[in-house]
């Protein structure tokens, strides 16, 4: 039978050298949880969402083929389904497969390819195009408060500067509703 581990890179590259894997789960050891979690073919995606969302770095799926494991492995129940578990260090011999995994904003490089944008650059996003709609609204103020105040009277000045604020606000907010409803779409 085959069973799958999501390992971290380094982690799985020391322990060919080594000759033995005794890690059970990201940053946890055989020691400390008493077996290392596997997991069926149906199942690994779904411990690769949940458990290694944010990766200290690269990873890799080991596909390990059960008959050549030295150390004894059961299926467990968790919850209401069961997992594998190998009770014991993974001899790298009974990897039959390793596949490097692009997940949570690392490629199998380590290099960044999370398409989602981070927090700094939404936030800094956002603050530019709601400084640019606060611009675009002073300068229409501006412009409509010297333009009344030149053409028609001086003393209406106050009243072209508030009527621009009006023009302003009234172009940005349907702006501001269709890049809203774009997001949420």
């Amino acid at each position: 039978m085959r069973i799958f581990h999501v390992a971290e890179r380094s982690r799985w590259e020391a322990a060919k050298l080594a000759g033995s894997y005794a890690w059970s789960t990201l940053g946890r050891t055989l020691e400390e949880e008493g077996f290392i979690h596997a997991a069926r073919a149906d199942q690994w995606p779904r411990v690769l969402e949940r458990f290694y969302a944010d990766p200290p770095g690269p990873l890799v799926l080991l596909t390990i083929e059960t008959d050549l494991l030295t150390s004894p492995w059961r299926e467990d129940r968790v919850g209401e389904d069961t997992f594998p578990h190998i009770h014991g260090p993974l001899n790298p011999a009974a990897v039959v497969a390793e596949e490097p995994l692009a997940w949570a904003g690392t490629t199998a490089e380590g290099r960044g390819s999370d398409p989602r944008p981070s927090f700094a650059q939404v936030f800094v996003g956002e603050m530019a195009v709601r400084m640019l709609a606060a611009a675009a609204v002073m300068v229409l103020a501006i412009g409509c408060g010297v333009a009344v105040s030149v053409l028609v009277n001086e003393r209406l000045g106050l009243v072209g500067l508030l009527a621009g604020v009006a023009l302003g606000v009234a172009l940005v907010l349907p702006v501001a509703r269709r890049r809203r409803e774009r997001r949420q779409g």
